[in-house]
Protein backbone atom coordinates (compact mmCIF):
# COMPACT_ATOMS: atom_id res chain seq x y z
CA UNK A 1 0.00 0.00 0.00
CA UNK A 2 1.22 3.18 -0.86
CA UNK A 3 1.81 6.14 2.12
CA UNK A 4 1.80 8.93 -0.80
CA UNK A 5 -1.98 9.51 -1.99
CA UNK A 6 -2.85 13.16 -3.42
CA UNK A 7 -4.62 13.73 -0.07
CA UNK A 8 -1.18 13.24 1.76
CA UNK A 9 0.43 15.20 -0.22
CA UNK A 10 -2.20 18.00 0.41
CA UNK A 11 -1.55 17.72 3.57
CA UNK A 12 2.34 17.52 3.70
CA UNK A 13 2.16 20.46 1.34
CA UNK A 14 -0.23 22.45 4.13
CA UNK A 15 2.24 21.75 6.80
CA UNK A 16 -0.54 19.70 8.83
CA UNK A 17 0.76 17.01 11.41
CA UNK A 18 -0.62 13.67 11.02
CA UNK A 19 -0.14 10.18 11.16
CA UNK A 20 -0.76 7.20 9.41
CA UNK A 21 -2.61 4.00 10.31
CA UNK A 22 -3.60 1.28 7.90
CA UNK A 23 -5.89 -1.64 8.62
CA UNK A 24 -7.43 -4.51 6.24
CA UNK A 25 -10.07 -3.22 4.23
CA UNK A 26 -13.22 -5.40 3.85
CA UNK A 27 -15.48 -4.53 0.80
CA UNK A 28 -18.23 -6.44 1.78
CA UNK A 29 -18.77 -4.73 5.25
CA UNK A 30 -21.77 -3.11 5.31
CA UNK A 31 -20.76 -0.02 6.44
CA UNK A 32 -17.08 0.81 5.95
CA UNK A 33 -16.38 3.50 8.18
CA UNK A 34 -17.70 1.33 11.17
CA UNK A 35 -15.67 -1.91 10.04
CA UNK A 36 -12.21 0.93 9.50
CA UNK A 37 -13.13 1.77 13.25
CA UNK A 38 -13.60 -1.67 14.66
CA UNK A 39 -10.44 -2.63 12.84
CA UNK A 40 -8.00 0.18 14.08
CA UNK A 41 -9.35 -0.03 17.38
CA UNK A 42 -11.13 3.00 17.47
CA UNK A 43 -14.29 4.46 18.79
CA UNK A 44 -16.08 4.97 15.67
CA UNK A 45 -16.87 8.86 16.92
CA UNK A 46 -13.18 9.53 15.87
CA UNK A 47 -13.33 7.50 12.33
CA UNK A 48 -14.76 10.09 10.41
CA UNK A 49 -16.18 9.12 6.95
CA UNK A 50 -16.09 11.55 3.88
CA UNK A 51 -19.24 11.68 1.48
CA UNK A 52 -19.82 12.92 -1.41
CA UNK A 53 -23.15 14.81 -1.74
CA UNK A 54 -25.29 17.38 -4.39
CA UNK A 55 -26.87 20.16 -3.18
CA UNK A 56 -29.19 21.37 -5.76
CA UNK A 57 -27.11 19.16 -8.00
CA UNK A 58 -23.71 20.70 -7.07
CA UNK A 59 -21.25 18.28 -5.23
CA UNK A 60 -20.32 19.02 -1.74
CA UNK A 61 -18.24 17.07 0.56
CA UNK A 62 -19.36 15.87 4.10
CA UNK A 63 -16.80 14.86 6.71
CA UNK A 64 -18.89 13.14 10.19
CA UNK A 65 -18.56 10.37 12.65
CA UNK A 66 -18.89 6.58 11.43
CA UNK A 67 -21.38 5.90 13.14
CA UNK A 68 -23.98 8.87 12.37
CA UNK A 69 -26.20 9.63 9.50
CA UNK A 70 -26.21 13.00 7.80
CA UNK A 71 -29.72 14.72 8.17
CA UNK A 72 -29.91 15.98 4.22
CA UNK A 73 -32.04 19.15 5.58
CA UNK A 74 -29.46 20.34 7.88
CA UNK A 75 -26.80 19.62 5.56
CA UNK A 76 -28.78 21.30 2.40
CA UNK A 77 -29.38 24.26 5.28
CA UNK A 78 -25.55 24.53 6.13
CA UNK A 79 -25.12 24.65 2.47
CA UNK A 80 -27.19 27.73 1.50
CA UNK A 81 -29.18 24.83 -0.83
CA UNK A 82 -32.86 23.75 -1.02
CA UNK A 83 -32.02 20.28 -1.47
CA UNK A 84 -29.23 17.51 -0.91
CA UNK A 85 -28.74 14.37 -2.19
CA UNK A 86 -26.41 11.07 -1.99
CA UNK A 87 -24.19 11.31 -5.17
CA UNK A 88 -24.05 8.02 -6.99
CA UNK A 89 -21.08 6.20 -6.38
CA UNK A 90 -19.59 6.31 -9.94
CA UNK A 91 -20.42 10.17 -9.70
CA UNK A 92 -18.56 10.67 -6.80
CA UNK A 93 -15.48 8.38 -7.91
CA UNK A 94 -15.69 10.72 -10.85
CA UNK A 95 -16.03 14.01 -9.29
CA UNK A 96 -13.19 13.18 -6.23
CA UNK A 97 -10.51 10.83 -8.83
CA UNK A 98 -10.96 8.45 -5.31
CA UNK A 99 -12.33 5.19 -5.15
CA UNK A 100 -15.42 4.68 -2.69
CA UNK A 101 -14.32 3.32 0.67
CA UNK A 102 -11.26 5.22 0.10
CA UNK A 103 -12.36 8.99 -0.52
CA UNK A 104 -10.51 11.81 1.81
CA UNK A 105 -11.65 15.56 1.73
CA UNK A 106 -8.01 16.24 1.06
CA UNK A 107 -6.47 16.24 -2.09
CA UNK A 108 -9.42 15.82 -4.60
CA UNK A 109 -9.39 16.74 -7.95
CA UNK A 110 -11.44 19.69 -7.45
CA UNK A 111 -11.99 21.53 -4.26
CA UNK A 112 -15.42 21.15 -3.02
CA UNK A 113 -17.78 23.23 -0.85
CA UNK A 114 -17.36 20.74 2.30
CA UNK A 115 -19.60 20.74 5.93
CA UNK A 116 -17.85 18.92 8.99
CA UNK A 117 -20.19 17.78 11.62
CA UNK A 118 -20.04 19.98 14.74
CA UNK A 119 -19.07 16.98 16.94
CA UNK A 120 -16.71 15.93 14.61
CA UNK A 121 -14.81 19.44 14.37
CA UNK A 122 -14.70 19.72 17.98
CA UNK A 123 -12.63 16.38 18.66
CA UNK A 124 -9.27 16.89 19.40
CA UNK A 125 -8.43 14.33 17.21
CA UNK A 126 -9.70 11.52 14.94
CA UNK A 127 -9.13 9.81 11.73
CA UNK A 128 -9.98 10.35 8.38
CA UNK A 129 -9.54 8.69 4.89
CA UNK A 130 -6.06 8.86 3.70
CA UNK A 131 -7.26 8.72 -0.09
CA UNK A 132 -6.75 4.79 -0.66
CA UNK A 133 -8.87 2.05 0.88
CA UNK A 134 -7.27 0.86 4.11
CA UNK A 135 -5.31 4.21 5.01
CA UNK A 136 -5.93 6.07 7.17
CA UNK A 137 -4.80 9.73 8.93
CA UNK A 138 -5.09 10.78 12.59
CA UNK A 139 -5.11 14.54 12.68
CA UNK A 140 -7.08 17.62 14.38
CA UNK A 141 -10.56 18.31 12.91
CA UNK A 142 -9.70 21.74 13.49
CA UNK A 143 -6.52 21.32 10.84
CA UNK A 144 -8.96 19.48 8.45
CA UNK A 145 -12.06 22.99 9.38
CA UNK A 146 -9.17 25.65 8.56
CA UNK A 147 -7.33 23.25 5.53
CA UNK A 148 -10.73 22.56 3.86
CA UNK A 149 -12.27 25.96 4.53
CA UNK A 150 -15.16 24.10 5.46
CA UNK A 151 -18.36 25.15 7.32
CA UNK A 152 -19.09 23.44 10.70
CA UNK A 153 -22.54 22.78 11.52
CA UNK A 154 -24.60 20.03 13.29
CA UNK A 155 -25.83 18.04 10.30
CA UNK A 156 -25.82 14.52 12.05
CA UNK A 157 -28.57 12.60 13.58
Amino acid sequence: MSRSTPATLALDRAGVAYTLATYDYDPGADRIGLQAAEALGAPPAEVLKTLIVKADGKPACVVLASDREVSMKKLASALGAKTAEMAAPADAERITGYRVGGVSPFGQKKHLPTVIDAASAALSQAYVNGGQRGLQVRLAPSDMVRLLGATVAPIAV
